[in-house]
């Protein structure tokens, strides 16, 4: 079809849009409503991976963790649930592999049901309800790219001679102290008094704005930690190396030792775990491919409900110019020329629909980064493209029938029509 055609037949389209509001309004509304769900939704699932995108690199880049049965993705078996424990020395054999710069132990107190903090910290008076307790050895802010706000963290002679002094979350040391110094004061945890020696900055968090369950807690130096809670054997392993090239290599010669150390057979399976970020990026996709699918399933029903639409009204359009369609051909326009004229007809409503329905979606999208929920929406580029191809494939296609019709008439009945 020339140039000339296609911009009449788009004129053609706006003039019934324009002669006929209300009807081509509510003709569109399906499209409207299908384009602004995809461009919604897609916009959160692109916030929230973006987000949790940012809160596995702050977790620790080039980082594996090791524990002897997996905590993400599956259900434990009961084979996992009783494997042996990973040890202390285990952590600080890796740290002899010719890539490994950082290994830490950590062992935690938290609620075994809920996974949260249960312990009270106490402060002259003052009291922090719900803390987490967490201890490690020295390279805990090496593997975690854990910001310590002030103070310091503990020394290798300090968690040799379990000493009691402990680091505090931002949260609980501001609950506790408010404006004055932490530094050199004693909390007390678990009835015992510890010596605040530094206080760690505000953690990232995948979702929401209020108060980070990761900023409410105490830090203890590993050998003051199972001087505290001797009968906690859960030890967890995170191991930082040096370039993210050597990734494979580095999680092979970790198998590989914890294998020998473990005295596991060689043709039975790892009775341990070791996990990346790429777990916690993998198993947030199959969440997401979840909404992914719902958006689909709910946008369709509206694209489709548009498509019927828009088929009916260039049905009716067809029946109302049918004189005009005689005229047409009796002067030498072809099957061809009238077929694609009304296509594009049909293209058009749905892109105008599609074009509103990007709008829409794009208020509701800065309406939702902007409210106070923590939920974060970003506009995604290629879901803006597909759902406006999308929004002309639907005109394209439901627009065939009534362009073929058209196409079709006898332009001497059509002639005599009226």
């Amino acid at each position: 079809m020339a140039r000339g055609q296609t911009r009449e037949s788009v004129k053609l389209a706006l003039n019934t849009l324009r002669n006929n509001k209300l009807r081509s309004g509510l003709t569109i509304l399906g499209i409207v409503i299908g384009v602004t769900t995809v461009i919604t939704i897609s916009s959160v699932i692109n916030g929230l991976n973006r987000r949790v995108s940012d809160y596995v690199t702050s977790m620790g880049s080039n980082v594996f963790w090791v524990f002897h049965m997996p905590i993400i993705g599956m259900r434990p078996t009961t084979e996992m649930l009783t494997r042996r424990k990973l040890t202390v020395e285990d952590a600080l054999a890796l740290r002899s592999l010719p890539h490994v710069i950082a290994s830490d132990a950590e062992v935690r107190h938290v609620n075994e049901r809920f996974r949260v903090g249960d312990v009270s910290v106490k402060y002259n008076g003052k009291k922090v309800s719900g803390a987490f307790l967490l201890g490690s050895t020295d390279q805990l802010e090496t593997i975690s790219d854990l910001i310590i706000g002030s103070g310091r963290i503990w020394n290798d002679t300090e968690d040799a001679h379990r000493t009691h002094v402990c680091m505090l979350g931002k949260d609980t040391s501001d609950m506790l102290f408010g404006n004055q110094d932490p530094l050199g004061k004693d909390v007390n945890v678990a009835s015992g008094l510890y010596t605040v020696i530094g206080v760690v900055d505000k953690r990232k968090q995948p979702f929401g704005t209020g108060k980070n369950p990761a900023d409410n807690g105490v830090y203890f130096p590993l050998g003051t930690f199972q001087n505290l809670y001797p009968e906690i054997k859960n030890v967890y392993i995170a191991v930082r190396y040096d370039d993210a090239q050597n990734k494979s290599l580095v999680e092979e010669e970790i198998r590989e030792m914890l294998r020998v150390r473990r005295k596991v057979k060689v043709q039975a399976d790892d009775n341990f775990e070791i996990m990346g970020p790429d777990s916690l990026t993998r198993l947030w996709s199959q969440l997401t491919g979840g909404l992914v699918l719902f958006m689909i399933a709910v946008s369709s029903v509206g694209l489709m409900v548009g498509g019927v639409g828009v088929m009916n009204i260039m049905l009716v359009s067809v029946t109302e110019r049918t004189r005009e369609i005689g005229v047409r051909k009796a002067i030498g326009a072809t099957k061809r020329t009238i077929m694609t004229q009304f296509t594009m007809e049909a293209v058009t409503l749905c892109a105008i629909g599609g074009v509103f329905g990007i709008l829409v979606g794009a208020v509701i999208t800065y309406i939702v980064y902007f409210l106070p929920i923590g939920l974060p929406a970003f506009l995604s580029t290629a879901w803006v493209l597909a759902a406006f191809c999308v929004s002309c494939a639907i005109g394209l296609v439901f627009g065939i029938y009534p362009a073929w019709k058209a196409a079709n008439l006898d332009p001497i009945e059509a002639l005599r029509y009226e």
